[in-house]
């Protein structure tokens, strides 16, 4: 059968044009190669639609009508009985013109976030690229705006993290260009921008952070005051010691930055060399007593759960529900007030100034109860229950205990270290004879002391030695597993066993928790859940149990512990008497904690289904190092290690 001869390819029209497409005259693969004609109205085509959509698009988007500050809601938090705890977020913000804010504020704005800005068009091709990069990749979405695009987030959109919010920002961002000069927009943009410490704006951020008008701002403050624009949370210098390395960091890089682009001569940035501490966080009224220091620690879990910051808990509306018991919480106040009156008063006692107290009060189950955070969080704002940096002392020895009873081979509660160093897996003991013709000058081997009175007894020697057969490693394992922070813990030396770690008492309260739980515990929580706009923010719910340490070795920890509480309450006189007859069968087990170096005192206790951490130290304002606790109470409360004790008891008895 014959082939059917191969018709040849024509060229393709287009509506009556003709496009020379394969092209004529060309063989093999040039035919199918464009000229470039082609090419050039091809790309010209491609302009013009990329032209006519883009048209189109901006002429459908519109300027939305400003956010209306007045409609802000506060956040509210309740108590775990669902009474309401405090309402806070009122938008502190006060609106100025570009006439009462210095022109040096005005440069270090724009040299910290937008040096073109008056050259752009309003809007960052190079940040919108970087972020279509990053969404297309699957990372977050990311700024790189302008302060047009800025304002417009701050006052006309969501501060949702999306790429619909990333497109209408940008076409917003350029009507609003065309639509308002300059200077109107960079007065918009400072009189909206968030500046932390609960300040909307640049007049609220200058009386915040120094409290004066904002057209009294020098240019070194103004650059401070630029640097939070990248992130309050990360560069307020009030934040810690990592923040206020950023913020030095950022405050000189502005200065520099304002060199660099001409808005700063180099003899002005020279008078420019000491950061501009900002005055001390003031908390509101409604955040005083201990209400500032359950909302610090309700929002530390927030944030840690949910991803969302102080900005987005500060712009309100959210309703969050916590674990804190109203009752527990002023009897634990009560309880530090009365010991404090009775015995710690600094107008008897010179050394009983500078005396701070610390409690922390958890379920079994992780829920955090109450705490005692310090005097009041107005004028005391560090929280003392929740702030690493006191050393645990003694308190940490029934860890290295139950490392031991976990991992040692055969090693049990009447195991024990003889006179010479020698641990003896078996007991009990009797002291070995003495040999024939022992002089009185010869040193005799004891009988070892078992591990359960060591506890006891607090005896740092057996705990060295414990800790070194047993490996720090394994003993920081166990703390760790535990519930503490690994950051907490010390350096694995010598010390290691005898307390030098300085967890807070939130997470020592949590911690012992796994000694009267059968070795189970969940990591502290604080909030239950969040709701915001009738929906659930997710992220809160009850955290798992986890094993700490096996059943049997939590329990016979728990039950030496209750030995050495009741012996500490022996030892206390009068008011010891008095405890142990009031707590009676309340009392499961507790442990006293003394640093070495008489820094502090820990007392955490089992009661009433609570575990409870008190802590005291001394420590005086704008010094890091903590002060001696000698001669604390008086010549017979050795170094104070008593107090935390009699604070404890007070609140679980209700006195």
């Amino acid at each position: 059968m014959a082939r059917r001869p191969i018709r040849p390819i024509r060229p393709i029209r287009l509506r009556g044009l003709r496009v020379d497409y394969p092209r004529r005259g060309r063989s093999n693969w040039r035919r199918w190669v464009p000229s470039w004609r082609q090419v050039l109205s091809g790309i010209l085509l491609g302009f013009g639609a990329l032209a006519g959509l883009f048209a189109v698009v901006y002429a459908s988007v519109d300027i939305p009508d400003e956010n209306d500050e007045a409609r802000r809601q506060g956040t509210v938090y309740y108590w775990a009985d669902g009474s309401q705890m405090v309402s806070v977020g009122a938008v502190n913000r006060q609106n100025v013109t570009l006439a009462d804010i210095p022109d040096s504020v005005e440069h270090a704005v724009i040299a910290a976030e937008n040096e073109t800005f008056y050259a752009d068009p309003g809007v960052s091709a190079k940040g919108i690229a970087r972020a279509a990069v990053s969404m297309v990749k699957g990372g977050e979405t990311q700024g790189g705006s302008t302060i047009t695009q800025q304002y417009v987030k701050n006052t006309y959109l969501s501060q949702e993290q999306s790429a619909t919010r990333k497109f209408k920002e940008f076409f917003i961002s350029l009507k609003l260009s065309n639509k308002q000069s300059k200077k109107e927009i960079l007065q918009g943009y400072l009189n909206t921008s968030w500046f932390g410490r609960g300040a909307y704006g640049i007049q609220a951020a200058a009386h915040a952070y120094y409290g004066i008008p904002a057209k009294d701002l020098d240019p070194s403050q103004a650059a401070l005051l630029a640097s939070l624009l990248k992130g309050a949370e990360q560069y307020d210098p009030a934040g810690g010691k990592g923040n206020h390395e950023r913020a030095v960091d950022r405050w000189e890089w502005i200065l520099d930055r304002q060199v660099e682009i001409g808005t700063m001569t180099k003899a002005e940035r020279a008078a420019y060399q000491k950061f501009p501490e900002p005055k001390p966080v003031a908390k509101p009224t409604s955040l005083g007593g201990q209400t500032g220091y359950l909302v610090d620690i309700a929002n530390k879990y927030i944030k840690k759960r949910s991803g969302l910051t102080d900005k987005d808990l500060f712009r309100g509306g959210y309703r969050v529900h916590t674990t804190f018991d109203k009752a527990r919480v002023g009897q634990l106040e009560r309880a530090v007030r009365s010991v404090r009156k009775r015995d710690l008063d600094p107008k008897k006692r010179p050394e009983n100034k500078y005396v701070e107290v610390g409690a922390a009060s958890v379920r079994s189950d992780g829920a955090v109860v109450a705490v005692y955070g310090g005097a009041d969080a107005i004028t005391h704002f560090a929280n003392n229950a929740d702030t690493a940096g006191v050393p645990v002392g003694s308190a940490f020895k029934p860890f290295v205990l139950a490392a031991a009873l976990q991992h040692g081979d055969g090693i049990t509660l009447n195991s024990g270290y003889d006179s010479e160093g020698r641990l003896i897996k078996d007991g009990p003991y009797a002291a070995p004879p003495a040999p024939p013709g022992a002089g009185s000058g010869q040193v005799m081997v004891t009988a070892p002391t078992p591990l359960r009175d060591a506890l006891v007894k607090s005896a740092n020697a057996t705990f060295v030695l414990l800790g070194k057969d047993i490996g720090l490693k394994k003993v920081k394992e166990l703390a760790v597993s535990a519930g503490l922070h690994e950051q907490s813990l010390a350096r694995l030396d010598k010390s290691f066993p005898l307390g030098t770690s300085t967890p807070s008492a939130v997470r020592m309260a949590d911690a012992y928790t796994a000694f009267s739980n059968d070795g189970m515990r969940a990591d502290p929580y604080s909030v239950t859940k969040v709701i915001r706009d009738g929906e659930a923010v997710e992220g809160f719910g009850k955290p798992e149990l986890r094993r700490a340490m096996d059943a049997s070795v939590a329990n016979d920890v728990n039950n030496t512990l209750g030995m050495v509480a009741w012996t500490r309450l022996g030892q206390d006189g009068k008011f010891g008497t008095f405890a142990r007859s009031k707590a009676a069968d309340d009392l499961s087990a507790g442990a006293t904690g003394e640093d070495d170096r008489m820094k502090s005192a820990w007392f955490i206790g089992h009661s009433k289904g609570l575990t409870t951490a008190v802590t005291m130290f001394r420590s005086k304002p704008g010094t890091p190092q903590l002060l001696g606790m000698q001669g604390v109470g008086g010549p017979d409360s050795g170094r104070g290690n008593v107090f935390p004790l009699r604070i404890w008891s007070a609140y679980v008895m209700g006195t």
